[in-house]
């Protein structure tokens, strides 16, 4: 059920915008500014395109194109005038909207950062993106955790970008704080098309969770993006798709958090989100609680090691044409505030 794409909206529904946004090539200050403008179009098509829209999302590189370029002329800020520009989109259409920001940072490479708009010009949200794509993207690796925020119509909300979703345990952590809905923004090209399905709607299906997904699409004349805006059930139904591959194309659909809340409460069996931490419960009270699972204690001691750890041939950004980082990692903020 997706209310005929959210045109049928029922009084506890949520309506999703996912805009498979053309791929730009920016190279310049004024190329920013440019694309900026053209995003802030989109939220207006948006609007006109679907009265009942809650949010609009857009995908990751949005702004900047996929060069991976970290130049600083085309580099944001979250006062800078690109922002600016977002909020004052979604106060004008009275809508949420999902973004994409190159961010700028004073303490080494820039992030890769996501945020979330409301309808009065807030920002609700704000996300670094935890697992940058290696070897291809330069990004400082996130250090606000996934926060978790009260969206449009009271949902539970969180945001992860692109690579980000290839780890369950992203979208588990996203459900174990509370997110009904898990945005997923991403660049991706043409050869993860088949990864992309199926780990969107396992987000979905293993966290009793609503998945919507959407990549940038069309071509810079270098690199081919998919598009690909999906929305994902809390049972791994797909319920939207745009397969088409048609840029600046919405994908839209109605999704129902009160009904997410009632399969997390009510389901029995594949209520997977709380059988996690109450391993057996029916031959144990309350289940087993303890954590069985060496790669998550090593990794909390920051001892994770892989069995061929040694042989792993990949492990800087110098096949890719980056030069081998110094730094240690050093994160600057404490994680993001739920």
């Amino acid at each position: 059920m997706n209310g005929l794409g959210g045109l049928n909206k029922s009084p506890n529904g949520v309506v999703i915008g996912l805009v498979q946004l053309q791929l730009p090539d920016v190279k310049t200050k004024a190329d920013l500014t440019a694309q900026t403008a053209r995003v802030v179009e989109l939220v207006g098509k948006a609007r006109r395109n679907n009265a009942g829209m809650d949010l609009v999302v857009f995908p990751e590189y949005m702004l900047h194109g996929l060069s991976m370029d970290t130049n600083p002329e085309i580099m944001c800020d979250l006062d800078g005038p690109e922002v600016a520009a977002l909020k004052a989109a979604c106060i004008e259409h009275d809508i949420w909207g999902c973004f994409s920001i190159m961010e700028a940072n004073q303490n080494g490479n820039p992030f890769n950062s996501g945020i979330v708009i409301d309808n009065t010009g807030e920002m609700q949200l704000y996300y670094r993106k935890l697992h940058p794509w290696v070897p291809v993207e330069p990004w400082e690796p996130g250090d606000l955790g996934i926060p978790v925020i009260d969206g449009p119509k009271g949902c539970k909300l969180s945001l992860i970008i692109c690579h980000d979703g290839m780890f369950p345990e992203m979208a588990r952590e996203a459900a174990y704080k509370g997110a009904e809905i898990m945005l997923r923004t991403a660049g991706y090209t043409a050869p993860i098309r088949e990864s992309w399905r199926f780990t969107n709607q396992s987000n979905a299906f293993c966290n009793l969770m609503v998945t919507a997904n959407v990549c940038m699409c069309g071509s810079d004349g270098t690199f081919d993006s998919m598009g690909e805006g999906m929305i994902c059930n809390f049972d791994g139904s797909t319920i939207a798709h745009g397969t088409t591959g048609r840029a600046d194309e919405i994908i839209t659909a109605e999704v129902r958090p009160d009904l997410v809340r009632e399969a997390r409460v009510h389901w029995g069996v594949e209520n997977n989100i709380y059988q996690f931490g109450h391993r057996g419960y029916v031959a144990v009270k309350g289940g087993a609680q303890d954590c069985p699972y060496t790669y998550m204690t090593d990794l909390a001691a920051g001892q994770y090691r892989l069995p061929w750890e040694d042989e792993v041939k990949v492990t800087d950004g110098t096949s890719c044409g980056f030069d081998a980082p110094t730094r240690t990692y050093a994160p600057v903020r404490k994680e993001a505030a739920e």
